[in-house]
């Protein structure tokens, strides 16, 4: 199997270091991979092998979580999604596709209206069209204190039912890096997503999208994907039957597989 090169860190013109590991392949455009809120880059450390070895397969640690910097504040949609374009300015990419999870697939959705020259595609995974409104676990949010409890961060994970087999090892992974978020990341990250103006109701997303969605979400309902779908134009919905929220945890073949036959046909998608 395909490793990532070792990470490197990079400061961005936005003033945050960020961390980031790149499989290095050479096809263009390259892939960007935006984790979820309170995971980090090694969430698709599952799914970066699995991709062509052309694929060239950049997961990069957002502000506040992982290895990034945690600044004292800017933690706003259009915050993580300027870092977005500040990467890509710092390392050269013109457009990049955009594959998020959950709440990055909503910080993709951020950049490709704010900045639609530079997406060449995306590919959505069980990514909300709207986050405002307040979920039942908010008041858990809000009371956070450092240091973030493991048991704590153990059990919030069943927020999100997982319906296929995940390597225990992932999941202890995930643990990690809900742990290694300072609590007031985990509650400005959190605010901030849930004041956000959904971006698909600023404007219109011309870029060739996947969006993937697992029939049993019960975070993201089923209107969220065809809301999604009716929004953005040159869109196609792909149902993963038996699936929870986390399709990239439970289902990283198929996702790996869709994703790179959505990558083979971006010349020839519909207009």
């Amino acid at each position: 199997m395909r490793h990532s090169h070792p990470p490197r860190r990079l400061r961005l013109g936005t003033g945050v270091t960020v961390a980031w590991t790149s499989t290095g392949g050479g096809c263009a455009p390259p892939v960007l991979l935006l984790h979820a809120w309170a995971e980090s880059r090694r969430s698709f450390d599952r799914l970066l092998p699995l991709l062509p070895e052309t694929v060239d397969g950049i997961a990069i640690d957002q502000r506040g979580h992982g290895d990034a910097e945690s600044p004292p504040g800017g933690y706003a949609l259009d915050d993580f999604a300027e870092d977005v374009v500040a990467f890509m300015d710092a390392t050269d990419i013109a457009s990049a596709v955009l594959v998020g999870s959950s709440s990055g697939g909503y910080v993709a959705q951020q950049v490709a209206i704010r900045n639609p020259t530079r997406v060449a595609g995306l590919v959505l995974v069980g990514s909300p069209r709207t986050l405002q409104a307040r979920p039942s676990f908010a008041d858990e949010i809000d009371g956070l204190t450092d240091p973030i409890d493991t048991a704590w961060v153990r059990k919030s994970l069943t927020w999100f039912p997982i319906l296929h087999p995940v390597p225990q090892w992932y999941i202890d992974d995930r643990v990690r890096d809900g742990v290694r978020i300072p609590a007031r990341v985990w509650r400005e990250t959190f605010d901030g997503l849930i004041a956000a103006r959904p971006p698909t109701d600023e404007g219109i997303i011309d870029a060739p999208t996947l969006i993937v969605w697992g029939d049993q979400d019960e975070v993201v309902p089923r209107q969220h994907a065809d809301g999604l779908a009716a929004a953005i134009p040159r869109s196609r919905l792909v149902v993963y039957e038996d699936t929870g929220h986390l399709v990239l945890w439970e289902i990283p073949e198929r996702l790996a597989s869709d994703v790179a036959s959505f990558l083979e046909s971006l010349d020839s998608w519909p207009a």
